[in-house]
């Protein structure tokens, strides 16, 4: 018997495919790791291990070993329940974590926040990047990202962390965070922010049940529409356990697994804390199907 061909359905890049970020310019033509590094005492995942300026940067320095194209920094908690924090304690987690990477290594540094003042600060810092969950809706972090003139991506939440996993509800899962990141690719743009410089992510695990997450990885494909590149955050979620009843640091092959689902599925940024496992798979999927054939 004739063996059938396994290959994906050719899912082409959409909209840019080359992004400014700082002095670099990542090819999003193949799929890009952004590698996390959460300084902060409470994450979900890794909260507490990095805290420390000489642990972040020794973490930072092996994910860029390892093939991460792009370092997340984050000084504030969104997992499920976490509490906030001030401008002033989230910069000061930061700033000086994105300053020794800036003169440590040449590789592009992404801010993870939601407040402008922090936007701002970490720019100056050496960002060139703006990973918002809540999407530029606190006020002056539209205004803001407009007048740094750094790419920006745009993720979905529905409900803020605190209380995003008490009840979200949907009518269509994915028509509706569609919806949201429509109207806020289009009020961005009328901000003045060029379509080129903005991405988008489902926000997976933000204000959604685990039959949500699993139908918005089923048919993520479908957020091409929207002619953005697509950044995904699956590592090590808490969709994971709920389907598997796997423990925190048990996730790693479900998180990887996940990752190449997402790529095959249209995703040109993964988020992760598993950069080997994941640059690895991903080689090993463009070894079998080039970025000219998917």
């Amino acid at each position: 018997m004739k063996a059938v061909n396994a290959q994906p359905a050719p899912l082409p890049p959409r909209g840019v495919t080359r992004l400014r970020v700082g002095t670099h310019t990542l090819d999003l033509a193949r799929p890009v790791i952004m590698g996390i590094l959460n300084v902060t005492p409470d994450s979900f995942s890794d909260g507490g291990r990095f805290v420390d300026l000489q642990h972040a940067l020794v973490h930072a320095h092996a994910m860029v070993a390892d093939g991460a194209a792009i370092i997340d920094v984050g000084g504030e908690s969104t997992r499920p329940g976490a509490q906030a924090v001030s401008v002033d304690e989230e910069l000061a987690r930061v700033i000086p974590v994105i300053e020794a990477l800036r003169r440590e290594l040449d590789i592009p540094v992404s801010i993870d926040t939601g407040k402008p003042e922090v936007m701002r600060a970490a720019v100056v810092a050496g960002a060139g990047f703006i990973n918002d969950v809540y999407a530029l809706r606190l006020p002056g972090a539209l205004e803001a990202a407009a007048a740094l003139g750094v790419p920006v991506c745009l993720m979905h939440m529905q409900g803020e962390p605190r209380t995003m996993q008490e009840s979200p509800q949907y009518g269509d899962v994915v028509r509706d965070v569609t919806n949201f990141l429509g109207e806020r690719l289009d009020r961005c743009v009328s901000a003045g922010i060029p379509r080129e410089r903005l991405l988008i992510d489902p926000g997976f695990g933000f204000g959604k049940t685990l039959e949500h997450n699993l139908e918005l990885l089923r048919r993520l494909d479908e957020f091409a529409g929207l002619g953005v590149p697509l950044l995904v955050g699956l590592s090590r979620k808490s969709m994971i356990g709920k389907a598997l009843g796997l423990a925190l640091d048990d996730r790693q092959h479900a998180s990887v697994a996940l990752a190449l689902m997402a790529v095959q599925r249209g995703a040109r940024i993964v988020r992760v804390h598993d950069v080997r496992a994941t640059h690895d798979a991903l080689r090993m999927y463009e070894a079998v199907w080039p970025a000219s054939e998917s």
